[in-house]
């Protein structure tokens, strides 16, 4: 039998876009805890059953298993700080979120796309996990758009829709990635950049494709990574992360992001970001930077997280 890479088998399992959710509930001194998962699922509507996953090796295995019930929270486009903050061991996770105790206990945010409260239906020991089915007592619904992830990077459909629809003066960049490395190429100063195209009227997806295809990489076109105003330019700026399937490249070299080569990047805003995809491609949570060349933040691109 055919030994499975563990490394590999997640990637694999990347691949399945889902939503971003925190599973809460309260310990047995009526503390708040709670977990950012993506393994989430709907499994009966009558009864109304949920599931959600929890790692055997969790901080909170004891408190979930031992609890009478549990909320889960979707999250929202603007909350993926949100997700960061229950995805790190940090003291208190909800001082960064505004919540309230749902009609059956379990702690419930403000913000969040949907919110499901429920009782504890069942246990499943599950290999290296152990899963939660909850029968839903109440829920609230809203129009928040919802946060995705696939592949280690948050997908943000609503916020990328609008900035691909103001596509005046936009300059698209690639950031291609493969197993931490970066595709890099040389300019005419001997600095390294990142492969850049203006975006012409065939639209921003059709000249990512072509950058992809120039570089001579096997890659499909990612999702938005960062976006900034470069006012000295009069240029709009939008990079995709995008993960190659091999390091073979006809134009360029993938290299890691180590700190000599962050000294030769040629855009300082460029290396600014290529600083943050190091120390994020560390954690596999991904943000949004908006702003100029000169400052931004990380945050979604309509509004703050």
């Amino acid at each position: 039998m055919t030994e499975i890479d563990p490394r590999a088998l997640r990637n694999a399992f990347g691949a399945f876009m889902t939503g971003v959710t925190v599973v809460t509930t309260h310990d047995q001194d009526g503390n708040p805890l709670g977990f950012t998962a993506n393994s989430f699922t709907s499994v009966s509507l009558d009864p109304p059953l949920v599931l959600v996953c929890l790692a055997n090796s969790s901080r909170n295995y004891d408190a979930f298993n031992d609890a009478t019930g549990f909320a889960v929270n979707i999250l929202a486009e603007d909350q993926k700080e949100v997700s960061n903050t229950f995805a790190r061991p940090v003291d208190d996770r909800f001082a960064a979120v505004e919540w309230k105790n749902g009609p059956q206990g379990s702690p419930v945010f403000e913000g969040v796309s949907a919110w499901f409260d429920c009782t504890m239906f069942n246990r499943v020991e599950a290999g290296d996990h152990l899963i939660l089915i909850g029968e839903v007592k109440a829920f609230e619904n809203n129009t928040h758009p919802g946060l995705g992830y696939a592949r280690g990077a948050y997908v943000t459909p609503a916020a990328e829709a609008e900035a691909l629809s103001n596509s005046a003066n936009l300059v698209v960049s690639a950031l291609i990635e493969y197993e931490g490395k970066v595709l890099l190429s040389g300019n005419d100063a001997g600095k390294l950049t990142l492969p850049e195209m203006k975006v012409g009227k065939e639209g921003a997806t059709e000249t990512l494709k072509r950058l992809i295809a120039a570089a001579g990489v096997t890659a499909e076109p990612g999702f938005i990574y960062s976006v900034y105003e470069d006012e000295a330019r009069e240029t709009q700026h939008i990079s995709f992360l995008c993960q190659a399937s091999g390091d073979a490249a006809s134009q360029g070299m993938f290299t890691e992001l180590s700190e000599t080569t962050l000294m030769d990047i040629a855009d300082p805003v460029v290396c600014t970001m290529l600083e943050r995809f190091a120390q994020e491609s560390q954690m596999g949570n991904f943000g949004v930077y908006y702003g100029n060349q000169v400052s931004g933040e990380v945050r979604p691109l309509t509004s703050r997280s």
